[in-house]
């Protein structure tokens, strides 16, 4: 159960209040009278992530902790920063709902810093696995694409743009092998935003993302929801061939990538991942659900392709798709079908 503070800047230890996180790792001593620190995870430029251990509940499950740094030591900043932090860390408690997200366990203020405690995923991240096991294959990828993408449309149907997914930022959990995207942009958006009277500016001054899976658009600090389709197909592209962004040439004219020499795909799948990763976002897929139903679309393309270019046929005791009632329940691939025989019989007619 989400333990949500109303006030993110109230305190519930004064020992744990006056010190930072790491004086409590190895030691007997419980940060706010509650997480055991275990060790550090990992430290980048916006904070430092640990292992920890919640006592307060009968399992003493694990979790995961992250200190995040504000770029201020301004007192006005950081009092307009908390509350900043607590609308962002809101938004991400919403999100807690699917699966494949980790929830949002807490989230305070102490020190100066800004803290959110988070279910702690065990297992391998797509990274890991490639370094172990090879690049996939176009099934295998496509079967991520099938997994995560329920995720991403439903981040952006709740209007957050993950900003940052990457092999690493994917976890194949090894209790029941789902696949968990971690690592959100929006926290560390509102703290690159927030300095010394920056922070009352409405767009962002500093880039947040990962350098080679942001598209262009990113990197000019405008990104949308498609910027996250091209992160998916940069992924996509590192599953294929285990080479990262950089070792990826781009061409000089259109700033496409060339990668079609490195994997060998069907050339629908070759097709799909060059439109999810067109440099400019107005040519890539306008959403998630257009991309899924994209994919879907390959099984019934040689059906599709003979009612574009077969002959009329005559009379048999199949019934015609032409003729079935629209009332009735139809696919979306069958309402496809049925568009594109009503084309060609117009066509037809027009021809004779």
């Amino acid at each position: 159960m989400a333990n949500l503070c109303d006030d993110p800047s109230s305190s519930n230890s004064g020992a744990g209040d006056s010190s930072e996180i790491l004086n409590f790792y190895q030691s007997d001593r419980l940060f706010r009278d509650r997480y055991r620190v275990l060790k550090p995870l990992g430290k980048g430029g916006f904070g430092i992530t640990y292992l920890a251990q919640d006592v307060d509940l009968p399992a003493q499950p694990y979790c995961v902790i992250k200190q995040l740094h504000p770029k201020t030591r301004n007192q006005g900043s950081l009092e307009r920063a908390k509350v900043r932090f607590r609308r962002e860390a809101k938004a991400l408690a919403s999100l807690g709902s699917h699966s494949q997200i980790p929830r949002l366990l807490d989230y305070f203020t102490t020190g100066g810093k800004f803290y959110l405690v988070q279910d702690y995923i065990q297992g391998q991240t797509l990274a890991q696995e490639v370094r172990q096991r090879g690049r996939q294959t176009e099934a295998q990828v496509k079967y991520f694409l099938a997994e995560i993408l329920p995720v991403v449309e439903f981040i952006h149907r709740n209007r957050i743009i993950h900003r940052d997914i990457k092999p690493p930022n994917i976890i194949r959990s090894t209790l029941d092998r789902r696949l968990v995207l971690i690592d959100f942009g929006a926290v560390r958006q509102f703290l690159s935003d927030i300095e010394d009277g920056l922070d009352q500016q409405p767009a962002a001054t500093q880039f947040v993302g990962t350098p080679g899976f942001a598209p262009p658009e990113q990197l000019a600090l405008r990104p949308c929801y498609s910027s996250d389709i091209y992160a998916l197909g940069i992924t996509c592209l590192f599953l294929l061939t285990g080479c990262t962004p950089v070792e990826f040439v781009q061409d000089a004219y259109t700033g496409q990538l060339c990668w079609h020499h490195r994997a060998t795909v069907s050339a629908h799948f070759s097709s799909v991942l060059d439109k999810m990763l067109c440099p400019s976002p107005v040519d890539r897929y306008p959403s998630v659900g257009v991309l899924a139903r994209e994919l879907d679309l390959e099984p019934h393309l040689d059906s599709l392709a003979q009612c574009l270019h077969g002959r009329r046929s005559g009379s048999g005791s199949s019934p015609r798709f032409d003729s079935l009632p629209l009332d009735r329940y139809l696919t979306p691939t069958q309402r496809e079908a049925h568009a594109i025989r009503q084309w060609r019989n117009k066509r037809l007619n027009q021809v004779s």
